[in-house]
């Protein structure tokens, strides 16, 4: 059995950007925000952190920001994935200078590659770092899919741990597990499958809607954990909607969008990511309303 990053919400924290870069402040506002209202773990530089778009000046002091403000209170997971190999290697040994608690590798997008490339590209990451990794397995935005197969195979290596598992598909978690047992954690990628992900043995959620709402997503995640599925699946069903709304433009337009509203100054969006459409500010904002978010 290996060692767990981490159980419940983990958040995969929106970037703050203005016209003079990431905005340091708000970052860390939004982590003292997050570890006040009980998230389990935070998420550096993901897709919601616009890595794309970072700089690796700025990307790498992201990750410095946000072990420092964080103070080893809860781990912190850099985002160090890359269709580059070489490039997501230097990633992996800068974030682990910098003191992070663990880093999260996106499957190759654009170029893709075969399962047979899946292994090797991890296995050269896993070799470059002795930090605790977790695969990011999002088809729909990358165009690879790390097949349950090459999941276990993975498995077998020592600091791969986890898998963040963003297909929505309850079933592939099923067949993970049971391929996989006790030697690979599954996180849910989506949130409006957190409850049932959970009930067949994922550990968690690496979480968008936690930007905005923390604490529950964290109770929720909870309640899972200690058995209470009918409170946490009554939990699932009431955040629905704003889950929706979430994701009603490419992540993470809406979230960002919402972080703003809530008075969070997560800045601007950098192109080709642009500012959302009128009916779908609307949407977000009647849902965000009914939560008393805003």
């Amino acid at each position: 059995m290996k060692n767990t990053i981490f159980t419940g919400s983990a958040t995969a924290l929106v970037t703050p950007i203005n016209n003079r870069g990431v905005d340091f402040d708000a970052l860390e506002k939004i982590i003292d925000f997050q570890i006040s209202n009980s998230t389990d773990a935070l998420v550096i530089c993901g897709t919601t952190g616009e890595a794309p778009t970072l700089e690796d000046n700025e990307h790498l002091a992201a990750i410095e920001c946000a072990v420092s403000v964080t103070k080893g209170r809860i781990p912190v997971i850099a985002g160090t994935g890359s269709n580059n190999t070489a490039h997501a290697v230097m990633m992996n040994k800068e974030a682990e200078k910098l003191g992070a608690d663990g880093v999260l590798w996106v499957a190759p997008y654009y170029n893709k590659s075969t399962q047979r490339g899946l292994i090797e590209h991890y296995r050269t990451l896993a070799a470059s770092t002795n930090l605790p990794a977790i695969l990011y397995n999002v088809p729909s935005r990358t165009g690879s899919d790390i097949l349950p197969a090459t999941v276990a195979e993975l498995s077998k290596i020592e600091n791969i741990v986890a898998i963040k598992e963003a297909t929505g598909d309850v079933a592939r978690t099923v067949d993970i597990i049971s391929r996989c047992g006790d030697a690979i954690d599954v996180y849910s990628g989506n949130d409006d499958v957190i409850v049932p992900m959970m009930s067949v043995g994922a550990k968690g959620v690496i979480s968008v809607l936690s930007n905005v709402m923390p604490l529950q997503t964290h109770e929720m995640c909870e309640l899972c954990l200690s058995g209470d599925y009918v409170k946490a699946g009554q939990m699932q069903v009431q955040l629905f909607p704003l889950i929706k709304a979430l994701f009603c433009e490419v992540n993470p337009i809406p979230v960002k969008t919402a972080m703003n509203l809530m008075g969070f100054e997560a800045g601007e969006l950098r192109l080709p990511l642009f500012e959302m459409e009128d009916a779908n500010l609307e949407l977000l904002s009647k849902e965000m309303k009914k939560l008393n978010l805003i």
